[in-house]
């Protein structure tokens, strides 16, 4: 039963979508433009600022986003010969001290235009190429399920950056 007090409208690609692809892919869509969304009307410094508690700044999630996007997608699903991850491990991909804000993001969206370019058609069925993170048929994932795991990588931190914006200012998610 429907109430006009609740409107049935879901977030990320319309209410009449219900291919797999186009659902993963607008919904990855729907949470890159929602990491823009709640990052907007940061200052410079709340960018850059590692939260109290969690540790990271939201521009310290732009870059990581960028970072497991290259590594799923560039050197896992197309094995292309690109360093998976900054020198510095795991802690490096978080931070931004002596990168811009503008160089975080202009990282960040040519990671996702190659993403963009790189499942541009191919099927959800097809299996990782070999050779960059994936060594043997039996470990490549499919795309499909290579773009779900991204999807809820975004999910989670998408959500998490919710939590850390209302700490930094008090505005709180959608």
């Amino acid at each position: 039963m429907s109430d006009a007090r609740f409107p049935v409208l879901l977030d990320g690609p319309g209410n009449h979508v219900d291919d797999p692809r186009e659902l993963l892919l607008g919904y990855l869509d729907w949470y890159r433009e929602a990491l823009a969304r709640k990052t907007a009307g940061l200052s410079d410094g709340q960018l850059r600022t590692p939260v109290d508690r969690l540790g990271w700044s939201p521009l310290g999630l732009v870059r990581h986003l960028g970072w497991v996007e290259r590594r799923w997608i560039r050197w896992g699903f197309a094995a292309e010969p690109v360093e998976p991850a900054p020198p510095g491990g795991d802690d490096a991909e978080w931070r931004v001290e002596t990168l811009s804000t503008a160089q975080v993001w202009r990282a960040y969206r040519a990671e996702v235009a190659h993403t963009r370019r790189i499942v541009a058609g191919v099927p959800l069925a097809r299996r990782a190429a070999l050779g960059g993170r994936f060594h043997t048929a039996a470990h490549a994932p499919s795309l499909g399920r290579i773009l779900f795991h991204l999807l809820q990588e975004y999910a989670r931190h998408v959500g998490q950056l919710d939590v850390a914006r209302e700490l930094l200012d008090g505005v709180t998610g959608e």
